[in-house]
């Protein structure tokens, strides 16, 4: 019985993230809701016949891996929130872009650019300041969508091959399924996919495009900061991969080396650690949710029957559905759900569901949370507008994942 109700709480709760804007309720607030009411009722109603001392340990299992996405997260946010605030990102965008580009030559240029963005800094800030570029121009509304479209599926894209751009990518990295070595075979494949898209959706642009720039000054200690969050980056790569250090710990150091820094040579601005308020902490707390929800699955066990594709098909089938699936559930309960299922599968058919898993979200504008921002900012696109694309988008996602698997078997083999 108990099951039952949790069952139902579950996919009302995943009904409420796919229709969050028709009910106007944020994510957050509703997984939140139900991720902790379903763990409440399995300790006053217990799933499996055991103590609530036995309980207590699986939700504690379940806190522990919630807690090291989350500080790794709100480490990598607290930075981009800084530079963000203090215009670093703008001014640095206004450098690279010229004063005058082809219509097509921009495509290629904003492709690029929200690719290796994402992959430093998170999606959200990352569609933000490409779709600023983009909003900011003289386009008329058809060359506008195709340009937010491409800017969706690049920040999607940028963030799969580093722990650092994609919190499914994180995910299945902590799990063990693949290692940071293994991860950057994805680089390629991904940045073919883009490319594939630009090609296709540049096809019948044959304008120019005049930008206005404005001069912004960047300060020696933003600058600063800003070669702290690089060396933090590299440094957790490095460190994991010849002294295995967790990244969330050294991300952690990263970040108190910024404030040490930020205390001694910015006296007359506001405390550094006041930037940790600007994190954005309803995606966090959607994880929170989310994950809560994930580990009550398991406990009921209907995560065993999630997997019941794996027994008929090749993985590598599976996984593409996969990519396709990520497109309407959330790609977060999606990724934990087949991680607390515990399928096994090859390293590269794990690279290939980490593709599947973080782009395949763009195939429909409401399947990943760029789409979602991209939506807000620019007030052509919505669900409609962006399936006039889906037929280039499948291209160029099956291009990157086709890739993806050539890649990973020359590599590993």
């Amino acid at each position: 019985m108990i099951t039952s109700v949790i069952l139902a709480l579950v996919i009302i709760s995943f009904i409420m993230i796919i229709t969050e804007d028709i009910i106007h309720i944020n994510k957050a607030k509703s997984t939140l809701f139900f991720g902790t009411l379903c763990w409440i009722l399995d300790f006053i109603f217990p799933i499996h016949p055991v103590s609530s001392s036995g309980t207590n340990h699986q939700l504690n299992e379940n806190l522990l891996e919630i807690a090291t996405l989350w500080l790794f997260l709100m480490s990598a946010m607290t930075f981009v929130a800084y530079l963000n605030s203090k215009g670093f990102i703008s001014a640095l965008v206004q450098r690279i872009l010229p004063k005058a580009i082809s219509e097509r030559g921009l495509m290629f240029v904003i492709a690029i650019f929200a690719f290796i963005f994402s992959s430093f800094a998170d999606n959200v800030t990352a569609t933000l300041v490409s779709i600023a570029v983009v909003v900011n121009l003289q386009l008329d509304v058809k060359k506008r969508l195709k340009y937010a479209t491409l800017i969706i599926f690049a920040v999607n894209s940028g963030g799969v091959s580093l722990i650092t751009g994609d919190v499914t990518t994180l995910m299945i990295f902590l799990e063990d399924k693949v290692t940071i070595a293994n991860l950057l075979i994805l680089v390629l494949p991904s940045l073919l996919g883009v490319l594939t898209l630009a090609t296709l959706l540049s096809l019948k642009l044959s304008g120019k495009v005049e930008l206005t720039q404005t001069r912004i000054k960047i300060a020696k200690n933003d600058i600063l900061i800003a070669v702290i969050f690089l060396c933090t980056i590299l440094g957790t790569l490095l460190a994991n991969v010849f002294f295995q250090i967790p990244p969330v710990l050294s991300f952690l150091f990263g970040l108190s080396v910024m404030f040490l820094v930020a205390n001694f040579t910015q006296s007359h601005n506001k405390d550094v650690l006041n930037y940790i308020r600007e994190v954005e902490y309803d995606a966090l707390l959607f994880f929170l949710g989310v994950l809560l929800l994930v580990g009550i699955l398991k406990e009921t066990g209907v995560l065993s029957g999630f997997t019941v594709l794996y027994d008929y098909l090749p993985a590598i089938e599976v996984n593409y559905l996969v990519g396709f699936m990520s497109s309407v559930i959330d790609n977060v309960p999606l990724t934990a759900a087949l991680l607390k299922a515990d399928v096994e599968m090859k390293v590269t058919e794990w690279l290939m569901l980490t593709y599947a898993t973080g782009v395949g979200g763009s195939i429909l504008v409401i399947g990943s949370a760029a789409g979602i921002i991209a939506m807000s900012k620019v007030k052509e696109l919505n669900f409609m507008s962006y399936m006039r694309n889906f037929f280039y988008l499948t291209i160029a996602y099956s291009v990157g994942y086709i890739s993806v698997y050539f890649a990973a078997n020359w590599v590993l083999n």
